[in-house]
């Protein structure tokens, strides 16, 4: 963005006689000029010419118009009086300004862009040139820069600064771009054009950009009311701005009204209590209804609760079209990366594309910041090097910052998806090195989770559906949970965590609201495990609950409808967990909800001594110590039983040492756990435990 280039194919070059790299003029409305460059292979035979939305608002040309092109001889600038026409650039901005436009072709009356550190930018009209004509900027040219006009930054939005929404966008163009560019259409067609938009989707997904930019690109006065501006103490007031704004939109026209926020001025009128919000819906309706196809006017509402607005507004004739801005997929991440990062210096070990699929359920808006703290975490590492004393660092040292890919998953830690920010659970850092004994867990778990993820194409061409619900059955403390943060781990999708009776609520409706709230969050984070501990205590055996019995089952329909309800179920897996199987209702155990049960049982010799190896790993241990051995003594403990007796046998060595040094310092280099100080733990928990595991009485036969 903001370098001029023009790409063709090179066949088209040639007929023009124009070389790579020379200047030619582009001619729609306006008269503009740029460096001609090859299209991209996938891009030839088409006769189409590339330019950014910068090129494009100089030229007045829109997306898909047809424009001239020809060759054009140019000459190197002299002089050049630029005026800026967003922020003013710093001194420090003009010292290096004059590289940023290096090679640059310009023409009197363009506008050129200069993208400054990090994502900042400014935008410079081009008041005169010497000589006149089109001219080059390179480093002998001396540069003017005047005041700036004070235009605002937002009116040089393009569709170029909207990325992952290609889909949505062409949808909203259609309804909005084409009526207000060319109403001819709509009348040969002998229809009125549409009147109104809602957009609807979660916060940062990219609404008020779409707004924004349509504006722009449609060359229409855009009108931005925030919802709770409207809303005045004074009896009639709200009203009037509603009206004042309304008539501006109509006297100005071709005209957008941008209402973001409708939900709080156009609630739903039987669920409000006060006058004022019914006042201010019935004036909306009417404004709408006042609108006629001559007046160029068309009104865009944005809300990520849809189903809050007055049912009123969403019939055909006031808001005609209503479309989802949903969370962007993997490609549509890396296209916004590739917007955010385009300002950074990013280092050539900088992966966009592994960053794309690694930021599951993160919208807009939450890229942005992950693009700004991989910038912070940059600045960090210079802080001690920074001389605050200057008024201005010197370039030298500005120019040695690089964000790097550890910047990027640094900064991953510190942000989290907005969709699911209220539930998000931090998972630990826990991995399958982690797990000891569970290889054959591990491997069915990554089908059903990383499969799908992996090979999209294959199980598409299988037309095999992932499963919807896996349930981990096994006796307390044999690694259920532990295996569920460590296939959430792994496979880098976002993790849900539920403890099941945390569902349950006194009150009539709430316990069946935050399952529907659970699942909600985990489709609009997608690909999303999420994972309900202790899930017998939610979902028991229908009639088994006494007294709550009525308030079990009316969870359970809830649940049962979230799994294989009318709304498929997409990109989630259900992961429940519990040691008592039979406590279940068997409804939920069918294919389609709980398609597959994992039994984990007590360790074997084998797995216990991985689990040994796992909880000894990095612990000062003495050469004698045999891990076969350990594993041998240890029949019938648990994964969690191993774990509490490497801590107790950890703690015996401390005792030692301390107890040797008396009232000295402990000598830490003598800190050894000898072989006597695990068989004792281990001998303490076959006392404590062992009947935990052969007390079990869980269905093991799936």
């Amino acid at each position: 963005m903001g370098r001029a280039l023009a790409r063709m194919d090179p066949e088209d070059l040639q007929r023009l006689g124009v070389a790579i790299g020379e200047i030619v003029e582009v001619i729609g409305k306006r008269t503009t000029v740029a460096k001609a460059m090859p299209a991209y292979k996938e891009q030839r035979g088409q006769s189409r010419i590339q330019i950014d939305g910068l090129v494009r608002e100089n030229a007045g040309a829109a997306l898909d118009e047809v424009v001239q092109v020809r060759k054009v001889a140019s000459r190197p600038a002299d002089r050049v009086v630029l005026t800026p026409t967003t922020v003013t650039p710093t001194e420090r901005d003009l010292r290096y300004i004059g590289s940023l436009l290096d090679g640059l072709p310009v023409l009197e009356g363009s506008r050129v862009r200069a993208t400054l550190f990090g994502s900042r930018w400014a935008d410079f009209r081009v008041e005169s040139t010497t000589p006149k004509g089109p001219v080059v900027i390179n480093p002998s040219t001396q540069l003017v820069i005047g005041k700036t006009t004070g235009e605002e930054a937002r009116r040089s939005l393009s569709y170029e600064d909207i990325g992952g929404l290609k889909r949505e966008l062409g949808r909203v163009r259609e309804m909005i771009e084409l009526p207000l560019r060319h109403p001819e259409v709509f009348e040969r067609l002998g229809i009125d054009a549409p009147k109104g938009v809602l957009l609807h989707g979660p916060p940062g997904c990219g609404k008020t950009l779409i707004a924004r930019a349509i504006a722009h690109e449609s060359d229409a006065h855009f009108f931005s009311v925030n919802g709770p501006e409207i809303i005045h103490k004074f009896y009639g007031e709200s009203e009037a701005h509603l009206r004042k704004i309304f008539e501006e939109a109509t006297r100005q026209a071709p005209s957008i009204i941008f209402l973001d926020e409708i939900d709080a001025i156009a609630p739903r009128r039987e669920h409000v209590v006060g006058d004022v919000e019914k006042r201010v819906v019935a004036q909306l309706l009417a404004l709408m209804d006042g609108l006629t196809k001559r007046q160029n006017v068309v009104v865009i509402a944005a809300t990520n609760i849809p189903n809050a607005i007055d049912p009123a507004l969403r019939r055909p004739g006031r808001f005609d079209r209503e479309i989802t801005i949903p969370i962007p997929d993997r490609n549509g991440r890396q296209e916004i990366l590739e917007i955010y990062s385009r300002g950074m210096p990013l280092a050539p070990d900088v992966d966009l594309a592994h960053l794309a699929e690694i930021t599951h359920g993160f919208v807009g808006a939450d890229l942005e910041a992950l693009c700004r703290e991989a910038a912070m975490m940059c600045l960090r590492q210079i802080l001690a090097a920074v001389d605050f004393s200057l008024d201005h660092l010197p370039w030298e040292q500005l120019a040695k910052l690089e964000v790097r890919m550890d910047h990027f998953l640094s900064a991953l830690r510190e942000v989290e998806p907005s969709a699911i920010r209220e539930v998000f659970v931090e998972v630990s850092d826990v991995g399958w090195r982690d797990v000891g004994g569970l290889a054959a867990v591990r491997a069915r778990l990554e089908e059903a989770v990383e499969w799908p993820l992996k090979y999209p194409r294959l199980f598409a061409r299988a037309a095999v559906k992932p499963p919807k619900g896996i349930l981990l059955t096994g006796p307390p403390g044999c690694g259920k949970t532990l295996a569920a943060k460590a296939i959430a781990n792994e496979s880098r999708v976002n993790f849900i965590s539920v403890k099941g009776p945390s569902l349950l609520s006194k009150y009539v409706g709430e316990s069946e609201r935050a399952v529907r709230e659970t699942f909600k969050k985990a489709r609009q984070a997608a690909p999303c495990i999420a994972f309900f501990d202790e899930v017998d205590a939610l979902i028991p055996v229908r009639g088994a609950g006494g007294s709550d019995a009525h308030v079990a089952e009316r969870v359970l329909a809830q649940f049962l409808a979230e799994l294989d309800g009318v709304e498929e179920l997409k990109g989630v897996l259900v992961l429940g967990a519990t040691n008592r199987p039979d406590m279940l209702d068997p409804a939920v155990l069918r294919p389609g909800r709980f398609d597959t049960v994992i039994d984990i049982p007590p360790p074997d010799r084998q797995a216990r001594s991985e689990i040994f190896a796992v909880h000894l790993r990095g612990k000062p241990l003495d050469a004698r110590v045999d891990i076969e051995v350990l594993a041998a003594r240890s029949v019938g403990m648990t994964g969690a039983d191993i774990a509490g007796a490497c801590q107790r046998a950890a703690l015996a060595a401390v005792r030692r040492v301390i107890a040797a040094a008396g009232d000295a310092a402990p000598d830490e280099a003598s800190l050894r756990m000898t072989a006597d100080d695990l068989l004792d733990a281990v001998e303490e928990g076959l006392t404590q435990g062992t009947e935990r595991a052969g007390s079990y009485t869980g269905d093991t036969s799936r």
